[in-house]
């Protein structure tokens, strides 16, 4: 049975899905696991492929989710997009960017950070 925290992280993460797909984007996939991180949601936005980190703060009182992004975990991301594009070598060739999603409180409200960091802040 996975705990709250576990179940509440999956809704977040199902309600951010919910919302990139109505802003147009399609799911390319979700909660992919490397050894060196893992990828909440992996997207595409036109021919663009958008890794998504989801994260959740039930109130922004230390900074939010977004905050939480530090170098050490946008480094995590970038090693599992890698992982991610040498597995798929046809979305190699596409542009690709790093968005956040920052979801808070009850009831939940989602902020969108696209291009919330690039390879070169890594």
């Amino acid at each position: 049975m996975p705990s709250e925290r576990a179940q509440r992280g999956a809704a977040v993460e199902t309600a951010a899905l919910a919302h990139l797909r109505r802003a147009g984007l399609s799911p390319l996939a979700r909660n992919v696991r490397y050894k060196g991180g893992e990828l909440d949601l992996v997207m595409r936005d036109g021919d663009t492929t958008v890794f998504v980190e989801v994260r959740y703060r039930a109130t922004a009182r230390f900074g939010g989710g977004a905050a939480s992004v530090d170098l050490r975990k946008r480094r995590k991301l970038v090693l599992a997009a890698r992982l991610f594009l040498l597995a798929h070598p046809a979305l190699a060739q596409q542009p690709c960017r790093f968005d956040v999603i920052d979801g808070s409180g009850e009831p939940l409200q989602l902020v969108w950070l696209r291009d919330a960091f690039r390879l070169e802040d890594c």
